[in-house]
């Protein structure tokens, strides 16, 4: 049967500095950066004039903060089930560290002491397909890295290990639907928000969107090429937001 109309919009948080450092962060509770918080912002301006039959977010800090400043938190719903993978003994540290100690160590593999296998991580992932399956339009899930990774690769139906394919940067957008019956990755790790004012891309199509629609890109060029001065120059005092 075909499925129309129903997809799961990803979105990765923000950058916080254990990310940005390559550090495991998974149930410390980071905040993001001035940029993060940056990013967490022109995230809000893609999402602006779209509307979510269901919003999602983890409870952690880092998520939330991003699903906030997205301008879509008074309507989330918080989950449990989308918080980081629980990394147990190696939170807090670099893979080339231990590595040092477990040669060849694999988050994907291996696991992590006192922490989540792949599969414990996937049962929570597919709770939250479970529910996303009982909505009729888009729903949208702010989460960690690697928990979304898991979570793409169990909505197409791949043992949870399988998302160590699916490289996602920070402050990403992701799309999961249906081609007719079968589940599939619409797009994934988008950053042009981050990179592209919305007049370039805008007119290609993007959530849907169509020239004219409430704005959705990183500039402020509503009127087309030569309006986003403003925002630029915002932009360059703040730091460079295509940052991973």
């Amino acid at each position: 049967m075909e499925r129309t109309g129903l997809r799961l919009i990803l979105i990765r948080h923000g950058e916080t500095e254990w990310a940005r450092d390559g550090r495991h962060t998974g149930r410390t509770d980071i905040a993001l950066t001035e940029l993060g918080r940056l990013q967490a912002m022109v995230l809000g301006d893609r999402l602006r004039g779209r509307t979510f039959v269901r919003v999602m977010t983890s409870p952690l800090a880092r998520a939330f903060e991003t699903c906030r400043l997205a301008g879509v938190a008074e309507e989330a719903e918080i989950s449990d089930d989308l918080m980081e993978w629980d990394y147990g003994a190696y939170e807090g540290r670099r893979t080339a560290e231990i590595r040092e100690e477990v040669p060849g160590w694999s988050i994907w593999r291996d696991g992590a002491p006192k922490g989540e296998t792949a599969a414990e991580v996937g049962a929570r992932a597919d709770r939250v397909i479970a529910q996303a399956l009982t909505a009729t339009g888009d729903t949208v899930v702010f989460a960690h890295g690697h928990y979304l990774r898991v979570l793409t690769a169990r909505w197409l139906g791949l043992p949870p290990e399988a998302g160590r394919l699916f490289a996602l940067a920070p402050a990403t957008i992701g799309i999961l639907g249906y081609e007719r019956e079968q589940r599939v990755i619409i797009r994934w790790n988008d950053r042009c928000h981050l990179v592209l004012p919305s007049y370039i891309w805008a007119e290609q199509g993007d959530l849907d969107v169509r020239v004219g629609d409430p704005s959705v890109g990183s500039g402020d060029d509503r009127s087309g090429p030569g309006r986003g001065k403003a925002r630029d120059q915002q932009t360059s005092s703040a730091g460079d937001l295509t940052a991973p």
